[in-house]
């Protein structure tokens, strides 16, 4: 019988340099640059193409910090980063010392729960090509609502395959604001960013990421307490 639970860790490394949201991929890049390719958690590549599994190493900014989010496996893995002796990283012509402000350390349980989660995403990229010109061509807001609120579902599942837990009963989520679509620029590209509040019946670690993207911090997950 399979486990309705999955207990996973995250580290949360927070460095006291700032840097801006646009260059999170030239920080992602310099960190890959120090661990070397061979390190594959890091940057989701095979020698072939794209390793099309959830990243267990998520790079962003945290309160304009730069930030590395390891989630599960990829906490056994950023060791790798922290064994050079020079921990410094050239990024847009200016060295970061990458001293080490906050470090924080939790572990999860992760299960569908009797009740709901409020949620916060942020830059969430919702969409693909196909995606894209089915959500435009809706007519209503609420038709947009639903068809996002399956993708988000979706996400969620795919982060739960990505952590190796099996879901054990139906996801719950429901869209209770959407505060922001806007362009943001990806890889050269402009696509459609969403900031909303959701609601779930899934735990969610702050500072995970969901939908594209998520290991440049995009579609950053919150927990909305009051």
């Amino acid at each position: 019988m399979a486990e309705t639970s999955k207990k996973i860790r995250i580290l949360q490394v927070i460095f006291d340099s700032e840097i801006k949201a646009y260059e999170v991929p030239a920080f992602r890049g310099a960190i890959i640059k120090k661990v070397g390719q061979e390190n594959i958690l890091f940057h989701n590549h095979l020698n072939n193409g794209y390793l099309y599994k959830y990243p267990l190493i998520q790079y962003k900014t945290i309160h304009r910090h730069p930030a590395i989010v390891c989630v599960d496996y990829g906490v056994d893995e950023i060791h790798k980063f922290f064994e050079n002796k020079d921990w410094s990283i050239n990024i847009s012509d200016r060295w970061l010392d990458m001293k080490i402000d906050k470090l924080n350390m939790n572990q999860f349980t992760m299960n569908v729960w009797d009740k709901h989660f409020k949620y916060n995403i942020r830059h969430w990229i919702a969409l693909n090509q196909e995606n894209y010109k089915k959500y435009m061509a809706m007519d209503s807001l609420v038709e947009q609502t639903t068809f996002l609120e399956a993708l988000l579902k979706a996400n969620i599942l795919s982060f739960a395959k990505g952590i190796d837990w099996q879901v054990p009963k139906p996801v719950e989520l429901s869209i209770t604001e959407i505060k922001e679509v806007r362009p943001v620029r990806l890889k050269k590209q402009k696509v459609l960013g969403f900031n909303l509040d959701f609601k779930t019946n899934v735990f969610l670690p702050n500072n995970i990421g969901l939908g594209k993207s998520v290991s440049l911090g995009f579609g950053n997950v919150r927990e909305i307490r009051h």
